[in-house]
């Protein structure tokens, strides 16, 4: 069955209310409402989330709908679902281990400009590459899984002529850039967690393309590398 092209009232004040309430809830957990890194991060995201959300309900309402896909639906990998919700998880322990450590009590202190200075670099970075990745992949599912009430087929073009998973790549800048920018030692080590769990959900999403969607193993040898050129 296919599924409706276009957004619920539900899912717009969902929306709405995250973009709003994540903020305000990092600064709190911070104890400082001026905390200028905070802010940055906390721009940073408005901007990412609400670019997107504007330019896929203008240009692509059909990935709009699959960004708000449950886990477990729409002939998921059952694996995919723990994996799921595991980097759920720990992106939500990311976001209050963040503040508490930087700002609130200082666990982490003394640490050092350039790398916050590199931190706000790699957000940049991750800006462009998650922003292009819905803009140049219209099948960019939150869940493994072949689209096929949709006709999902192989893209090549963009940013996914660079890496075959810029996405991943975006994620992996924001993992590591924030917790840098922030200034957060603690950060840091569940954004490492956060980043493996992503590269083994890679192994597992590239087994299904090759074997499940026709052209994938020839991009394989057209791209040959998946988040890091002439590396991986």
């Amino acid at each position: 069955m296919a599924i409706e092209n276009r957004l619920t009232t539900g899912h717009v004040l969902l929306s709405i209310i995250y973009v709003l309430m994540l903020p305000a809830l990092f600064l709190l957990i911070s104890g400082d409402l001026f905390w200028l890194e905070g802010w940055i991060f906390i721009a940073w995201l408005m901007t990412i989330f609400i670019s997107t959300i504007i330019y896929l309900y203008q240009k692509d309402p059909a990935l709009l709908v699959e960004r708000f896909r449950r886990p477990g639906t729409g002939n998921e990998k059952v694996w995919d679902v723990y994996l799921y919700y595991l980097l759920v998880i720990l992106f939500a322990i990311w976001i209050i281990i963040m503040p508490l450590d930087a700002k609130r009590y200082e666990w982490t202190t003394n640490f050092p400009f350039f790398v916050k200075f590199f931190g706000f670099i790699a957000l940049l970075k991750s800006f462009f590459f998650i922003y292009r990745s819905f803009t140049d992949n219209t099948f960019l599912s939150p869940l493994v899984r072949i689209q096929t009430e949709r006709n999902q087929q192989v893209v090549s073009t963009g940013v996914y002529g660079f890496v075959r998973h810029p996405m991943y790549l975006g994620a992996i800048l924001l993992f590591i850039g924030t917790p840098m920018l922030l200034g957060s030692k603690y950060g840091v080590f569940i954004s490492i967690i956060m980043s493996f769990t992503l590269v083994v959900r890679i192994f597992g999403e590239e087994k299904m393309l090759v074997e499940e969607l026709a052209g994938y193993e020839d991009y394989k040898n057209q791209v040959k590398y998946r988040l890091i050129p002439f590396i991986w």
